[in-house]
C-alpha cells in the first residue's frame, strides 16, 4: 500500500478543526472506496442519527486504482440519507477522485455543523475554513463554483463540490455538484451539506509519486485497458451518444416510462432522443480525469434577451439518459429545448433530476385526478408544459406553502400525506429510475442497498431474459450476486461503464503490477463481505424487509416481458427476506 491511500482526513465543522490519521487497517481489509466508506460510516454515524443533524457525517472515499489506471475515476460519497432515513451512497466523476488521491488521501470524513456558512479548502496537509456567508442564498450552484474557483490558489488538479439553493433549503433530494457537469445526485447529499452549513469543498491535489512493483507489468495491463477503452466497441457508444442512446431502444422495446408510467409510447419521442440532441444541440464532450472515453455530453443553445432582441445568452446543459427520462418522457415533454431548459433549471438549483422528475409526474397526475388542486400547487400543469414545470421546481426549492414543504421531503412523504400512493413511483423512499423492463428491474429497485438501478442492473437482466425469466429465487440470487460484485468496482473506484473491461482477472493483474497480492476469488469474497456490511447498516437503521412495498402502477402498465405478475414479485421478495434476515445486525 502506498503511503497516501491509507491517510484519512477527519474534519470537525463544529470546532473548525481537523486531523490526519493513518488507517492501513481499513484499506488492507476493505480495499478502498465504498468498502472503506462503509466501515467509516459504522465508526462515525451513530444508530438513529438525525440525517440533518450534526451527528450525521459525510464520507468521501477513493480507491487504490485511482491515479493508476483509466476509468478508475469515481469518488464514493456515503452518509445517512435524509430522503430515506437510511443508507445513503452516491458516486460522481469529474476531477474529484484524482484531486482527493493527489491531495494525499484515501478518504475524508466531515462531521459536526458549522455555526455560519463555510466552504473548505483542502490540500495535502492543511484545511482552511472559509466564510461562505456571501455565497449562501445564491440562486445558481454553477456561479458558486466559479466564485470559489477564483478564490483558491493553484488551478491545477482541483475539484470543487458545492450545493445550490435546494441544499440550503434542505430539500431531501438535493444534489451536490462537482465540476459543473457531474453530480453526487441521489439520496440527498446536498441536503446533508446544507444542514451542516457547508456550501462547498475545494480539494487541491499536487504531484505525488504512485509506486509500481513492476513497471513492465504495469505498462502491459495499462495498455490493455486503454486499448479496450479506445479501440474496441466496449466504450464507443458512451463516447458517441452517451447514455442518451438508450431513449429510442427502450421506447421501441416498450420499457421507457412515460407520463408517470401510464404508458410506454410517446409520439414525438425522437425529439428528446440522444441522436436528435447530438445532431441539433451537441456542443462538446467532456471526460472525467484519467478517462479517455469522454461520455459527458453538453448541449448548447441560444436564447434571446427579452429586453434586447439582438443579443443572445448561451446556455450549456449536460444531459444523459436519466434526466431525459425524468424531465422528458416521464412528463410527456417532446420539446427539445424546453426539456433542456428544465434540466438546466434543476441543475442550477442543485436537485436530483430523477427524484424531481418523478415528483413532477406524480403532481401532474394527482392534479388531473383531483387528489390535489391548484390551491396546493399554485400552478395548473398538464403533461408536456415544461415552462410550468420550471415554476413548480422553483416552488419545491423555495417552499412557499405546506404542500411544497412536504414535496421537499420526497414522494413517499408527499403521497402519504395527500394520497395517491398507488401511482407514487417510489422504492424504499427513493424515486424510480427510468427502466420499466420487467420484474427484475422493479425487484432490483426494491432490494438494492440504494434502491437504485445501478445497484444490481435488474433492467439488464430483464432484457437478457425476454420472455424467459428465471424462477423468482434464481432472479434474486442473480441480483444479489451482481450487487455484491459491484461493491468491488465501487471500492476500486471504477466507473460502472467499464465493468466489462475490469473483470476479476484484469483487476488482479492491476493489483499485481502496483504491488498488491489479491486473487479473483478473494475479490469476490470481499465484495460479498461489503454487501453484507451494508445490509447490516440498513437493518440497524430501520430497514425492514418485511415491509418492502412496490407501487401498484407497475402491475398496470405492460413491460417488454408482459404485465408483471404480482405473485412472482411476492415470491421473489419472500425469498429475499429469508436471505437478508439471516444477517445478524451489529450491536
Amino acid at each position: 500500500m502506498d503511503q497516501y491511500l491509507e491517510r484519512v482526513l477527519y474534519i470537525d465543522l463544529t470546532h473548525k478543526k481537523y486531523e490526519i490519521v493513518r488507517r492501513p487497517d481499513l484499506f488492507e481489509e476493505w480495499i478502498g472506496g465504498v468498502g472503506v466508506a462503509t466501515q467509516l460510516y459504522k465508526e462515525n454515524i451513530p444508530k438513529n442519527a438525525d440525517p440533518l443533524g450534526p451527528e450525521n457525517a459525510i464520507i468521501f472515499a477513493v480507491g487504490p486504482l485511482v491515479g493508476y489506471y483509466p476509468m478508475a475515476s469515481k469518488t464514493v460519497a456515503v452518509f445517512k440519507s435524509p430522503l430515506t432515513g437510511n443508507w445513503g451512497e452516491s458516486h460522481a466523476g469529474g476531477r474529484s477522485a484524482m484531486a482527493i488521491r493527489f491531495a494525499g488521501y484515501g478518504a475524508i470524513v466531515i462531521r459536526g455543523k458549522s455555526d455560519i456558512p463555510v466552504y473548505l479548502v483542502i490540500t495535502g496537509n492543511k484545511v482552511l475554513f472559509r466564510d461562505a456567508r456571501a455565497l449562501w442564498g445564491m440562486s445558481s450552484a454553477i456561479t458558486v463554483g466559479r466564485i470559489v474557483r477564483e478564490n483558491v490558489w493553484n488551478p491545477g488538479l482541483r475539484t470543487i463540490i458545492r450545493i445550490g439553493r435546494a441544499g440550503e433549503k434542505l430539500v431531501r433530494y438535493a444534489a451536490a455538484i462537482t465540476e459543473t457537469y457531474r453530480h453526487f445526485g441521489r439520496l440527498g447529499l446536498g441536503a446533508v451539506m446544507g444542514s451542516k452549513k457547508l456550501k462547498a469543498i475545494a480539494i487541491i491535489g499536487r504531484r505525488i509519486r504512485l509506486p509500481t512493483a513492476s513497471p513492465r507489468k504495469y505498462r502491459e495491463i495499462y495498455d490493455y485497458i486503454f486499448e479496450k477503452a479506445t479501440k474496441t466497441p466496449a466504450m464507443k457508444k458512451y463516447h458517441e451518444l452517451g447514455t442518451a442512446m438508450n431513449v429510442l431502444p427502450l421506447h421501441e422495446l416498450g420499457a421507457l416510462p412515460i407520463k408517470n408510467l401510464t404508458q410506454t409510447k410517446l409520439e414525438g419521442v425522437d425529439k428528446v432522443s440522444g441522436e436528435h440532441i447530438a445532431a441539433e444541440y451537441l456542443g462538446r464532450r467532456v471526460a472525467c480525469s484519467h478517462c479517455p472515453v469522454a461520455c459527458i455530453h453538453i448541449a448548447v443553445y441560444r436564447e434571446k434577451y427579452e429586453e434586447d432582441p439582438f443579443f443572445y445568452k448561451t446556455s450549456n446543459t449536460v444531459y444523459d439518459y436519466e434526466p431525459i427520462y425524468a424531465l422528458g418522457s416521464m412528463l410527456g415533454i417532446t420539446d427539445t429545448k424546453g426539456m433542456l431548459k428544465l434540466i438546466h433549471q434543476v441543475d442550477i438549483l442543485g436537485l436530483d433530476a430523477m427524484s424531481t422528475g418523478v415528483i413532477l409526474a406524480w403532481i401532474t397526475e394527482a392534479l388531473s385526478r383531483g387528489i390535489i388542486s391548484e390551491k396546493e400547487t399554485l400552478v395548473r400543469v398538464n403533461w408536456g408544459e415544461w415552462e410550468k414545470y420550471i415554476e413548480i421546481v422553483r416552488h419545491i426549492v423555495e417552499q412557499p406553502n405546506e404542500f411544497y414543504r412536504t414535496a421537499a421531503q420526497g414522494l413517499a412523504k408527499l403521497s402519504s400525506v395527500y394520497g395517491g400512493e398507488d401511482f407514487a413511483l417510489v422504492y424504499g423512499g427513493n424515486e424510480m429510475p427510468g427502466y420499466h423492463t420487467g420484474p427484475a428491474a422493479h425487484i432490483g429497485y426494491a432490494i438494492g442497498a440504494r434502491h437504485s438501478h445501478l445497484d444490481n442492473a435488474g433492467y439488464s437482466l430483464d432484457q437478457k431474459k425476454l420472455g424467459k425469466l428465471p424462477s423468482p429465487e434464481e432472479l434474486v440470487d442473480t441480483l444479489v450476486k451482481e450487487e455484491a460484485w459491484r461493491q468491488v468496482l465501487s471500492s476500486l473506484v471504477v466507473c460502472f461503464f467499464a465493468r466489462k473491461i475490469y473483470t476479476a482477472e484484469v483487476i488482479a493483474k492491476c493489483f499485481e503490477a502496483i504491488g498488491w497480492n489479491i486473487t479473483p476469488q478473494e475479490l469476490e469474497t470481499i465484495g460479498h463481505k461489503i454487501y453484507m456490511e451494508k445490509y447490516q447498516i440498513k437493518l440497524r437503521e430501520g430497514f425492514d424487509p418485511e415491509k418492502i412495498r412496490l407501487p401498484k402502477r407497475i402491475y398496470e402498465t405492460p413491460t417488454p416481458n408482459g404485465k408483471i405478475d404480482p405473485e412472482y414479485i411476492r415470491s421473489a421478495l419472500r425469498y429475499f427476506k429469508r436471505k437478508i434476515l439471516a444477517i445478524q445486525t451489529s450491536p
